[in-house]
Parts: C-alpha cells; sequence; structure tokens
C-alpha cells in the first residue's frame, strides 16, 4: 500500500506479521522492499530481510538511495530494531578506503528502554506519544487521539471508566460510520484519481494557529440521539 507520510513523500510498506499468537514465543517481523519517493530529486528502496528460524543475525535492512538519474547516491544498511547508517557513495562500486566520506554515519538509533519497565513495555517515544504538554491541548483539533477518553483513563489506571468509554466511543464510530455513507469529505486533503494516496491541500496548520476547529466534527462526544442506527 502506497501511503504518502508528508506533502512531496510517499512510501510504500513493507509486510508485518506476528508469529506465535497461541503458543511459543510472541514475536513480529517486517519483511519486503520498502520504496520511498521524494520531491522527484531522490528515491529510496530499503530491503527488509525476512527472518527464518536458523537465522543469527534477524531484522537486517539494506537500501539505496538514488538521484532521478538513476545514480547511487548513498547506502544504508543496519537493523530496523537497533540502529541505521548511511555512507555517501555507493559501497558495492567503491572500495572502502577510497573516500573519507565511505564511513559509516549514524542515522537513527533505538532509544533505551526506560529503567522502570511501564505497564506494556512502551519505550519512552510511545509513552510520548499519548503526552499533553502544558498549552499543547488548546491547539489540537477535537479529532487528535491524545484527547481521546477511553486511552487517557487507561493511562491512569482507571480502567472501570476506560472500558465504559471504550463501549460509547465504539458506539459513537458506528454513528459516524453511517454519517459517512451521506458523503464526507477530508478537510485538508484531496484524494488522487487511481490510487488510495491523499494530497495535503493546506489549511491545517492556519487553523491550528488561529485554533478555529469549528468545522471538525467532535468525534469524542456524546452520541447524538435523534440519530437512529440500523
Amino acid at each position: 500500500m502506497m501511503v504518502r507520510c508528508f506533502s512531496g513523500v510517499s512510501c510504500l510498506q513493507v509486510t508485518t506479521s506476528i508469529y506465535n499468537l497461541i503458543l511459543g514465543k510472541l514475536y513480529c517481523d517486517h519483511y519486503g522492499t520498502m520504496r520511498i519517493q521524494g520531491n522527484q530529486e531522490y528515491s529510496c528502496k530499503l530491503k527488509f530481510k525476512e527472518q527464518s528460524i536458523i537465522d543469527r543475525n534477524p531484522h537486517q535492512v539494506q537500501g539505496l538511495v538514488q538521484n532521478r538519474t538513476g545514480n547511487t547516491v548513498s547506502t544504508l544498511f543496519g537493523k530496523w530494531d537497533e540502529s541505521l547508517f548511511y555512507i555517501n557513495s555507493d559501497v558495492a562500486s567503491k572500495s572502502k578506503g577510497d573516500d573519507p566520506s565511505s564511513e559509516p554515519v549514524l542515522l537513527w538509533e533505538r532509544s533505551k528502554p526506560p529503567k522502570d519497565p511501564t505497564r506494556y513495555n512502551l519505550t519512552r517515544f510511545a509513552i510520548n506519544l499519548n503526552e499533553l504538554t502544558p498549552g499543547l491541548k488548546e491547539k489540537l483539533p477535537p479529532t487528535d487521539s491524545r484527547l481521546r477518553p477511553d486511552q487517557r483513563h487507561l493511562e491512569n489506571g482507571e480502567y472501570d471508566l476506560a472500558n465504559a468509554e471504550k463501549l460509547r466511543l465504539e458506539q459513537r464510530q458506528r454513528q459516524a460510520r453511517k454519517l459517512q455513507e451521506r458523503g464526507w469529505q477530508p478537510q485538508w486533503f484531496h484524494k488522487e484519481k487511481g490510487n488510495d494516496t491523499y494530497q495535503y491541500i493546506g489549511g491545517y496548520w492556519e487553523t491550528r494557529e488561529q485554533s478555529k476547529w469549528d468545522s471538525c466534527p467532535d468525534i469524542f462526544g456524546q452520541i447524538n440521539s435523534e440519530i437512529v442506527l440500523d
């Protein structure tokens, strides 16, 4: 599936599989080829190696960054659960030591887990995704997932409230689906013809700056009893 990550960039996602859901050690694996298309100047192809039973070095990722003429400008390698490096050259055509730029440079590294393990073994990055810092709530649209009440109750350890809110929101989602069948268009994105990708058309950041969210639906609000669902 081709997904537009942000304006001007799209990527073809790899396959994610979860193994041993019933018996054995539970683990997941990402494999396949990810293609990232930039602003027509550069493109990237990353190959995620599929893990095998006898593989002693799993989770490997290798890839290339090429310009519009097809020449390789960077080589990438590493592991998707540890770190990723790049070299500003084509290592397949040059021997190491020919160029100082052939030394690997760290591109990304996994953050170390917290000293005190969380309930769901979440990383610092995952925990921060739901964090509401001072002054941030006023800038968020009412559709932001950080405002989801059942998720907040669960994070606070209020499990009964979280379950009640979850059931209410599921009913709310069924109501929203009924409304969407009557015709619905996204506000800040336009669906491209011939595929399932969406192009950002502008307007979100201007609305956020003014904090005018009147046109956004209150998806976490109370159910409208006037709308009867089948």
